[in-house]
Order: C-alpha cells, then sequence, then structure tokens
C-alpha cells in the first residue's frame, strides 16, 4: 500500500506528489518516539520525524521546536505534541500570501480536525491536565527543565502522547488526498 504526500502548495499536482508506503509511516511515528526517549522535547520529536518531507533538516526542526516542550516554555499550556502537529500542518498546508483568507481557512479547518482528534484520545490538549497537574501555578523555578532518568519517563505519559500526534499527522498524510 503506497500514500501520497503534497510536496507542492496549495494545490498539489500529480508530478508534485511523493509515495511511501505505510510501513515508511510507522517508521515515522517510531522515530518521534525514539527522538523523545533520546532527552528532546514533545514538540521537537513530532516535528524532526516529519520535518525532511518539507525540505526542512533535523537540526532546523529541532530547533524550532524546542521552546514549546512542557507546553511552551515548561508553563504546561499547550502540550507540546500537539503543537507540533500544529507546525507540521502550517509545513504541509499553510497559506504563504497574507490576504489568502481561503488558505488561512483551509489550514484552520486541517488544525482543528486534528486536535480535535488528538483531543479525543488524549483527554486533553493541555499539558498541565494531561500530567494531571489540578490547580497548576507556575514556580519561580518552572524554566528548569526535569532531567531524563528512568524514573521520569515511568511517571510521564509524554512518550504515548508523542506517539499519539505523530500516528495523527501520518493518518492525515495517508487520508488527505
Amino acid at each position: 500500500m503506497t500514500y501520497s504526500l503534497n510536496l507542492a502548495l496549495p494545490l498539489p499536482s500529480k508530478k508534485a506528489m511523493k509515495e511511501f508506503t505505510k510501513e515508511e509511516l510507522d517508521g515515522r511515528v517510531a522515530q518521534a518516539v525514539e527522538n523523545f526517549m533520546s532527552g528532546y522535547g514533545c514538540c521537537q520529536s513530532v516535528v524532526a520525524a516529519f520535518s525532511d518531507l518539507y525540505g526542512m533538516d533535523e537540526l532546523t526542526a529541532k530547533k524550532i521546536g524546542a521552546g514549546f516542550g512542557g507546553g511552551v516554555g515548561r508553563l504546561r499550556m499547550m502540550c507540546g505534541a500537539v503543537s507540533g502537529i500544529v507546525m507540521l500542518v502550517g509545513l504541509d498546508c499553510g497559506q504563504t500570501e497574507g490576504n489568502d483568507r481561503e488558505g488561512k481557512s483551509a489550514c484552520y479547518k486541517v488544525v482543528q480536525e486534528l486536535l480535535a482528534k488528538s483531543e479525543k484520545e488524549n483527554g486533553s490538549l493541555i499539558c498541565a491536565e494531561i500530567l494531571g497537574l489540578k490547580g497548576f501555578k507556575k514556580a519561580a523555578n518552572s524554566y528548569v527543565a526535569s532531567a531524563r532518568t528512568a524514573e521520569y519517563y515511568k511517571t510521564r505519559p509524554c512518550a504515548a502522547k508523542v506517539e499519539s500526534a505523530a500516528r495523527i499527522f501520518a493518518e492525515y498524510l495517508a487520508n488527505r488526498l
């Protein structure tokens, strides 16, 4: 089975399609999880797994996604994995002309659809809620990143959220044509 990816924006031509298999998409999902388990943030992990499809190198993808970790700068707002979906949708179908309302609307529609799937699967789009931090209040040193230890990985659902986000985006790519 093969799937196609639109590399020309906004309207694809048959010549601008890249075909790839379900196994290749599954490999990207696995790569996103591997990225997270190697110490990268949720957003970095998701965006880097797909960045080459849009002509972006992995280093740039990881830099762009770096500030979205911990629910945006560790403020526990929108989940970093979900932020990764939003970034990838922008790369895939974001408008490039300021007055392109139709293009903006089409992009917003895809974002809303994919985020609705994520919220249904994960119960929330908010990092603090996903982590069970009811009544979360920003601490004085809230910017300090957690050490990535075996205990950290045992107590966090983040790897599963990265997998979910990457799978949701891969399914979008597989079904968009």
